[in-house]
Formats: C-alpha cells, sequence, structure tokens
C-alpha cells in the first residue's frame, strides 16, 4: 500500500485497476473504476458489503456521469441544477447498460458532481466517474483520515492522504423523483 497526496499517481493506481482511499466532504470514501467488474467486487468484499446495496459515483462534472445514468425529468434536472456542484448524492435512473453491481441490481444509481476540490481534481485525473463507497467496513462508522484508512484496510493500493471537507459525515442522499432525503 502507498500513501502519498499525489492525485496523478492516485489517478494512474485507477486506471492500472486499483482500488484507492480519497478524502470526500466529510469522510474518507473507497474508490475504483467503475467500469470493471472485476475491482468492484474485490472492492465490495474489502467493505465486507453486500452487493445488493449498490454504490455511489463521484464525478467533477455531469457529462462524467453521462453514460451510467438513464433520462431523467425536468423536475429532476431543476434538483440537479440547484445542487450540483455540491455535497448531495441523488439516486437517478440508471442507463440500461451498466454493471448491476454499481446499481445493486436496481434501475437507479446513485450518484454526485462534487464541489470538494481534492475529489473532483481526482475524477479529472481519472478522465471518468469515481466509485465513491464510504472507507468503512459494513456497519462501522466511516473513517475521516488517512491514517484511520490505513489501520482499517490493508488491502488498498493507494490512500490520498489529504483532509476531509467540513461536512459532519457522509453526504445525505435524495430521491431524484420524489425529492425526499433518504440518508
Amino acid at each position: 500500500m502507498q500513501i502519498g497526496d499525489n492525485i496523478d499517481e492516485a489517478a494512474q493506481i485507477v486506471a492500472n485497476d486499483g482500488i484507492i482511499a480519497y478524502p470526500t466532504e466529510g469522510v474518507f470514501g473507497l474508490g475504483c473504476n467503475p467500469d470493471n467488474d472485476n475491482v468492484i467486487d474485490r472492492l465490495i468484499n474489502l467493505k465486507e458489503r453486500s452487493a445488493d446495496k449498490g454504490l455511489i459515483l463521484i464525478a467533477a462534472d455531469r457529462k462524467q456521469l453521462s453514460r451510467y445514468t438513464g433520462t431523467v425529468s425536468g423536475d429532476i434536472e431543476t434538483r440537479l441544477d440547484n445542487s450540483w456542484p455540491g455535497a448531495v448524492t441523488w439516486i437517478l435512473p440508471a442507463a440500461a447498460d451498466i454493471s448491476p453491481l454499481l446499481t445493486g441490481g436496481r434501475n437507479t444509481i446513485a450518484a454526485r458532481v462534487t464541489a470538494f476540490s481534492t475529489a473532483a481534481m481526482l475524477c479529472r485525473a481519472c478522465g471518468h466517474a469515481l466509485i465513491s463507497t464510504s472507507a468503512n467496513r459494513s456497519g462501522a462508522s466511516p473513517c475521516t483520515s488517512a491514517s484511520q484508512v490505513e489501520s482499517e484496510f490493508e488491502q488498498l493500493d493507494y490512500i490520498v492522504n489529504l483532509p476531509v471537507g467540513t461536512l459532519q459525515g457522509p453526504t445525505p442522499i435524495f430521491d431524484g423523483v420524489s425529492g425526499k432525503q433518504l440518508r
């Protein structure tokens, strides 16, 4: 495992099918290439998480999410425009051809265009969206520092050792259709 603050190095590890930990708005996230089922499966196993829960995607802009999301109505567009970039995750219609490991087998996907500079820079360096699931074993509290991540997950390929944002905990999750807060 490598630990450092080099965004380009972390992006290269993602490109080589590695799993990284990186700071987000309020907690550390675990991330990998959302187009590689083998590495996604490895990530799910690291977290000791059920594959039917689905995963969140994080992106630097809407374009990075376009291949993962389906068509959204005008009401949903308005909600996204009013909250992105930002610390809000939305449950959106999923594109038909994406992995069920991302959606948990549903026809929706959780996604966020982040305003948090470290995470946005990482997505830009990767050139695509990233999986962003909290850095914790299923049921445990999310890690908020690189040292916590290091002691919790020995099998990671890289930890981006930079501070998390000011949000207290993971981002809230809203249903795109109803607008209701789910977390």
